[in-house]
């Protein structure tokens, strides 16, 4: 891979020079009111992109995958029912941590490139009239099939069934990028990390609570100590951790936050979506799928785009790291060969977008797929130069 060229991946994401340099910040004491200066804005820049007004926010060092145990750990106790779908392979290793936890998984097996099945959801949660039940996951965007699922609708199937189990959502591909309600939504814990739609290295895990998930936290008994929410609390309240933290990460994540409200979360929404239909439309001129099986389902910032049977997939990812210097994701799970994914999100244009899909074309044409070169940015230039609507980057 080149570092001159973007990288096409679902993240980690390209990152605007002034993040990196907020990052690589001179060593302060972490134990300085300094620190709280840079602790307490990049918390609530979190939350507002949360679109929440209640939920108290824990930022660990960590990842995602470090997200997902803070809230099982902080919310529940050993045997306790939860109710998932897996419906990818992000969904898959939610279950499986659950399982190692000792929790008992509800699972509804959902084909790999639909999204949740609410309806189904509905069901079990109205037979369930003991409540056993405690909290019901969701992946709002399964980083492995480029498949969006509906949470708004997840919170209806509850409701629906008067049922007070929790709603955990695995937003880390999309918060950020994509529209996230937390408040409206009904979400207890929200989790992301700061390698996605943050545009910051991999290395804090993001962690949204609600005041209902909040008072859970005094009856869990999972063990925690690293991921204690209650001890980071209390380091909060005297502008420190309870250990040492990534203060360099969490100065990017300040400036993060401030960099996305400043472009304004609508217009970033926007300007993935609009990227993400380029890639949709060239993709259709190709005379290629997306592994996603309907449009209300299409992750805007994620594309995972079949190849003809036959044909191995993840040489495209291969091919396109040794001859052009150019990252893509390769399929993942029961995918695995049949896909490879295009991320879009991020630091990323309209511009950037199309040097990524010129590339994914000459790769095709050069393993020998039926491709004809400039098919695909023809398509996707026709799309951007009709809908460009706002141009703003968001490294602007």
């Amino acid at each position: 891979m080149s570092f001159q060229n973007p990288v096409f991946i679902p993240g980690p994401t390209n990152m605007p020079e002034e993040l990196r340099k907020a990052v690589y910040m001179p060593t302060i004491d972490h134990r300085s009111p300094v620190f709280g200066d840079i602790l307490h804005p990049a918390l609530a820049g979190v939350k507002e992109i949360l679109k929440s007004t209640s939920a108290e926010v824990f930022v660990f060092p960590s990842t995602g995958t470090g997200g997902w145990e803070t809230a099982l750990t902080n919310t529940l106790s050993l045997g306790d029912t939860v109710l998932a779908a897996r419906n990818g392979m992000f969904s898959h290793r939610w279950i499986d941590m659950c399982q190692r936890h000792g929790l008992d998984v509800q699972i509804v097996e959902t084909a790999w490139g639909q999204g949740i099945l609410a309806d189904r959801y509905e069901e079990i949660l109205t037979a369930d009239t003991s409540h056993k039940i405690k909290v019901v996951l969701a992946t709002h965007n399964e980083t492995a099939t480029g498949v969006k699922s509906d949470i708004a609708a997840v919170r209806l199937a509850l409701d629906a069934a008067g049922h007070p189990a929790l709603l955990f959502v695995d937003g880390v591909s999309s918060i950020a990028s994509m529209d996230f309600r937390m408040d409206e939504w009904g979400v207890d814990i929200a989790v992301t990390g700061s390698q996605k739609g943050f545009m910051l290295p991999a290395g804090l895990a993001i962690v949204g609570v609600s005041p209902k998930a909040m008072a859970a936290v005094e009856t869990a008994q999972l063990p925690r100590t690293f991921f204690d929410i209650r001890d980071m609390a209390n380091g909060y309240a005297n502008n420190a951790y309870p250990y040492t933290p990534a203060v360099g990460l969490l100065n990017g994540l300040k400036l993060a936050t401030e960099m996305l409200l400043a472009e304004g979360l609508e217009n970033v929404f926007a300007r993935h979506h609009r990227i993400a239909e380029g890639v949709r439309v060239a993709t259709r001129a190709w005379g290629l799928e997306l592994c996603a099986q309907n449009p209300e389902t299409y992750s805007e910032t994620v594309s995972a785009i079949r190849t003809p049977d036959g044909f191995n997939a993840t040489d495209i990812v291969t091919h396109a790291d040794r001859k052009y210097g150019v990252a893509f994701g390769v399929g993942l799970g029961e995918v695995a060969g049949k896909v490879f994914r295009i991320g879009h999100l991020g630091q990323l244009t309209d511009v950037l977008a199309l040097s990524g899909i010129a590339t994914a074309e000459m790769v095709m044409a050069d393993l020998g797929l039926e491709i004809r070169l400039g098919s695909g940015v023809a398509a996707a230039q026709d799309y951007y130069r009709n809908n460009n609507g706002t141009s703003l980057q968001a490294a602007a």
